[in-house]
């Protein structure tokens, strides 16, 4: 098809970023700020801040009181699986007849197609992470080894939270280090009481604040993004009016506007990058109309990838040329390999008795936390499992379930729903999965989507090692929760399938040696360097901690270093 030159010069940016969630939103800051005319393309509508239909709903005003009908659920069993979806927020949220793939073995691919993506949904749960979560994989042998240190990601992990605002207490721990706080939200009297009595009966664990994207105190940053406090209403997944949690809606992507370097196209459905065989890089993306279908080519020095994990790796795979036949960078058929993500299959929860004179605020948006106290600083000698796993637990006083099966009306019936039950403990484990080669996805070579895109197999497992680890933090959180007087311990392995933690990672990983990674230590390909991943899909494992803030504090760097570069004429 011939394409005229100005038609042309109206597609060409500096910059364009594929994906506006997480991670994209902060490429599309970084790049603004330094000048960079930077397009980002989203395959979802448009969600402007403020755009939450049911942020200012009451429970009565939905048909079911927020739970979704059964013909809904059995609709889409893959998606009706995660925490957050609900009839409240079920428009946030992709459904499994409109967007299906394969599954050569079961994994619950959750995901968020509008502008803003998953960041409008997710649990704003984020740690840092310390030398040794960088340095474990290499030494204990179950990884290569990181192209990059927590010295040199610091820095950034500060950027990025002076930027969102983060909630947590400064604890001086090495393998958990503290980063640049608001004030915390305060533990129940029952967590203080666990915290305690472990802290005291189990030598090196340590129960912490969780740490969290909220604003608990409103900075001059902050309000310049136009963000108000965290009101602890515990509505988040429905989109934050206040912008009092963090979202690229509330901040990131309204901040790169104001620049007037940005340009955002939605309903834009990236077909694959477009490689110049002649100039040797790459020289834009393929888009695909969600809605007319109809094809458009945009040109740009630069492309970040920022699709969320799996999408980005089916994009590269699906980005073939002459020079990359089995997908963009791809020469050493790792492309989509080592694909891994978070055990979340251990629970137990339990029963106190006491302080019943005491109660709580608010609707806390975050958990009490335990980082790791298996195979930190070595590989343990007496542990037979590789990696580790972070605690999570919350204790709260459950009465908003009092009543509905009680025999009681009228005032009788009120009393027992206002009045508070027991506390009850619930603890949940996030484990290291150990990246493996096995563990992979790949296009389909039957079906495409209803753009002409290839659709994704999903080849991913459990190991023996998982199974072991799930089974070391079950009798752990047993033994700890028995010793902090919790009773009627009830532990349990819920048997969820792989993805449904949804903290994906991997397939384009970073590394030293071009023959076993994608990425150099600036997150650009190895063998074409103009094309930058940085969300999960870059990660060389998954360490314990919620993966947010590593992904925006490595897109952060990334993004800085490709203005330098672009700058300097290097790219």
């Amino acid at each position: 098809m011939y394409i005229n030159g100005k038609a042309r010069v109206d597609r060409t940016f500096d910059a364009i970023v594929i994906g506006s969630g997480m991670s994209g939103g902060w490429a599309a800051k970084e790049l603004c700020d330094n000048g960079i005319k930077t397009l980002v393309l989203e395959r979802g509508r448009p969600v402007r801040h403020g755009d939450y239909p049911t942020a200012e709903k009451d429970p009565w005003d939905f048909r079911f009181r927020g739970r979704l009908p059964q013909d809904k659920i059995d609709k889409n069993p893959i998606v009706a699986r995660c925490y957050a979806y609900d009839d409240t927020t079920e428009h946030f949220f992709v459904k499994d007849e409109e967007h299906p793939y394969e599954q050569e073995k079961p994994f619950d691919w959750i995901r968020g197609y509008q502008e803003g993506g998953k960041s409008l949904i997710w649990a704003r749960q984020g740690q840092r992470w310390s030398t040794y979560d960088f340095e474990g994989p290499a030494r204990d042998g179950y990884g290569i080894e990181w192209p990059i240190s927590y010295d040199e990601l610091a820095p950034w992990y500060s950027h990025v939270e002076k930027f969102v605002g983060w909630s947590g207490n400064r604890d001086g721990l090495d393998h958990l280090p503290d980063g640049e706080f608001l004030p915390p939200f305060e533990m129940t009297c029952v967590e203080k009481q666990i915290k305690e009595k472990v802290e005291a009966n189990f030598t090196g664990r340590h129960v912490l604040h969780g740490r969290c994207a909220h604003l608990t105190e409103v900075k001059d940053i902050h309000r310049e993004q136009g963000r108000g406090q965290c009101l602890a209403r515990s509505l988040c997944y429905r989109g934050c009016p206040f912008g009092g949690y963090f979202s690229s809606n509330s901040s990131t992507l309204p901040w790169a506007d104001r620049t007037g370097n940005l340009t955002i196209r939605t309903h834009a459905v990236v077909h694959s990058i477009i490689y110049d065989e002649e100039l040797g890089k790459a020289s834009g993306v393929r888009v695909i109309d969600a809605n007319t279908k109809e094809e458009t080519e945009y040109y740009a020095r630069v492309i970040f990838v920022n699709a969320a994990c799996l999408n980005s790796n089916l994009i590269l795979l699906n980005s073939n040329s002459n020079r990359f036949p089995d997908g963009l960078g791809n020469d050493n058929g790792l492309l989509g390999r080592y694909i891994a993500f978070h055990n979340y299959r251990g629970q137990i929860t339990g029963e106190f008795d006491g302080f019943e004179d005491r109660y709580y605020a608010g609707r806390r948006p975050t958990q009490a936390i335990m980082p790791s106290f298996r195979n930190v600083y070595r590989q343990d000698p007496d542990v037979d499992f590789q990696g580790k796993y972070l605690i999570a637990f919350s204790a709260a006083r459950q009465n908003w379930r009092r009543g509905t099966w009680s025999d009681k009306i009228g005032a009788g019936l009120k009393e027992e729903m206002t009045t508070p039950g027991k506390w009850t403990v619930f603890m949940m484990m996030q484990g290291e999965t150990v990246p493996i080669y096995e563990n992979h996805v790949r296009l389909s070579d039957s079906n495409t989507d209803e753009w002409g895109v290839p659709q994704l197999v999903t080849s991913v497992d459990y190991t023996e090692n998982d199974e072991k680890l799930l089974q070391d933090f079950l009798k752990q959180s047993e033994e700890m929760l028995d010793a902090a007087g919790i009773k009627n311990l009830t532990p349990q392995d819920d048997g969820r399938n792989p993805g449904n933690d949804i903290h994906e990672i991997g397939g384009a990983r970073m590394g030293k040696d071009p023959e076993t990674s994608l990425l150099n230590r600036w997150n650009q390909f190895h063998n074409c360097n103009n094309v930058y991943v940085t969300d999960g899909a870059c990660m060389s494992s998954v360490a314990i901690q919620n993966p947010s803030l590593t992904f925006m504090a490595l897109t952060a760097r990334a993004a800085n270093h490709a203005a330098d570069e672009l700058k300097k004429g290097n790219l």
